[in-house]
């Protein structure tokens, strides 16, 4: 039997309430990255410098989005997807991160909004996707407290000229990945180091989800409002209790440290120490103002780590194990293909009794494409995404909390440090000519959802 065509999945089996989506991010799709008065983002810097990025590859035109956005929502539509995630470019709305506001970005995004509801689709808008204004990064950008500010106001804004016509929202993308990969190892923007870069810029992306998720509260009373964090299944190497210490570190590390404080539960200092450095920055009022009672949490899993204790790492004494060291099969990006994982993860995430509803929001997988005779060949994404949907229905039949499925992503499109190697999309994309050509795996998921 070809699990291709012939899968037992059915899109009746997961409820007529279930959530059916597709995920983007504005810097990684659309282009554009100076047109009608947009201000540079962190990314733009960073991807402008020798060495940042594989094949010093950068965003300048990406996948074109910013022009070819009625293509794609056309194709959303021809893919029968009815919801569909995209972010908003912070710069594009204010070029230096505070008002005046440009309108010409304002016009953008209606423009998008009023052509998602044309065509029957639903707009899910993230408002922060890692593009902070370059002009708040000269300021310390999230390493600054004014930073809660900042991005209050911003949010504000895209409340005022959005919400009367958007319901749902996500507040802020991947906190531990955006703070951690740009504020403490320096490879993704702004390209900082260090403990105190990190802890503040946590802190203040904490306080900021809280205030900005209000703000939204406020300005749209019957909004739809969550926010989403990366999440990874964690196993420790070995059953010695070194190694299975080591991987609870780096669990509350990747998967606590930024929804505890949000469900009111504070940081997690107990199970990973350094976090007690979290005090030098904690003012008085601070844990009081970092929960909020979200409507949904966004969950974001591809894969599971191994760990195994390692005094050479400082402050977690962890390091991860490889996929290729483990000779499992994985994906371009080197991620482990573990579906199991999401399923280990939702059991997790749905023992915190502050949730009111759990999203997949983004579940995807980099493979390489095989383009013949302008068809595209992927049946390696295609198995990935049934697998993980067998795990989501596993989850749901056992009772656990899990309403809905965003796939990663739309389009190829820039896959931050890794440029334009890492194919992630349903739909090709040809660099050179911008061409789309839905791959195997959306023709497959569009007959799913019909």
């Amino acid at each position: 039997m070809n699990k291709v065509e012939n899968s037992f999945l059915n899109k009746t089996q997961f409820g007529e309430d279930f959530l059916w989506g597709v995920s983007t991010a504005a810097f990684q799709i659309e282009g554009a990255h100076d047109a009608d008065g947009k201000g540079s983002s962190i990314w733009d810097v960073f991807t402008s410098q020798k060495g940042k990025i594989k094949n010093d590859h950068h965003a300048v035109t990406a996948c074109d989005f910013y022009n070819s956005y009625q293509t794609d929502i056309d194709l959303i539509r021809e893919l029968n997807i009815p919801n569909f995630r995209f972010s908003i470019s912070w710069p594009r709305i204010m070029p230096t991160g505070v008002h005046p506001v440009n309108q010409a970005g304002i016009d953008y995004y209606n423009k998008i909004i009023d052509s998602l509801l044309e065509s029957g689709i639903e707009p899910w808008i993230t408002l922060y996707h890692w593009d902070l204004p370059h002009t708040l990064e000269l300021k310390g950008g999230w390493t600054n407290r004014e930073s809660v500010t900042w991005f209050s106001d911003y949010v504000a804004v895209c409340a005022h000229y959005f919400g009367d016509r958007v319901k749902n929202w996500m507040v802020i993308n991947e906190p531990s990945v955006f703070t951690g990969a740009g504020y403490f190892l320096g490879i993704h923007a702004p390209g900082k180091k260090g403990i105190s870069n990190y802890l503040k810029a946590m802190h203040h992306v904490t306080l900021a989800t809280a205030k900005g998720a209000k703000v939204l509260r406020n300005a749209i009373p019957d909004a739809n409002i969550g926010t989403t964090f990366s999440c990874t299944h964690i196993e420790p190497a070995t059953q010695n209790a070194k190694d299975i210490e080591a991987a609870k570190r780096v669990d509350t590390l990747l998967n606590r440290t930024f929804i505890e404080p949000i469900l009111g539960l504070g940081y997690p200092q107990k199970d990973l120490p350094v976090l007690k450095k979290l005090n030098n920055y904690i003012l008085e009022d601070d844990l009081n103002n970092l929960d909020f009672h979200f409507d949904f949490i966004g969950l974001q899993c591809y894969t599971r780590e191994v760990v195994k204790s390692s005094l050479l790492i400082p402050y977690i004494g962890a390091e991860l194990v490889s996929a290729d060291k483990r000779n499992v099969i994985s994906t371009e990006m080197g991620w482990e293909v573990y579906p199991p994982a999401l399923y280990h993860v939702l059991k997790k995430f749905n023992e915190y009794k502050g949730i009111k509803k759990i999203i997949i929001t983004e579940n995807g997988a980099a493979f390489a494409d095989t383009v013949t005779n302008g068809k595209v060949f992927d049946i390696k994404r295609t198995h990935y995404i049934q697998d993980h949907l067998e795990q989501i229905l596993k989850a749901k039949e056992e009772g656990l909390n899990v309403e809905g499925y965003f796939v990663w992503s739309l389009t190829d499109n820039f896959e931050w440090a890794e440029g334009y190697n890492a194919r992630f999309g349903l739909i090709h994309v040809d660099f050179n000519t911008q061409k789309r050509t839905i791959k195997n795996s959306g023709l497959w998921f569009k007959d799913f959802l019909s």
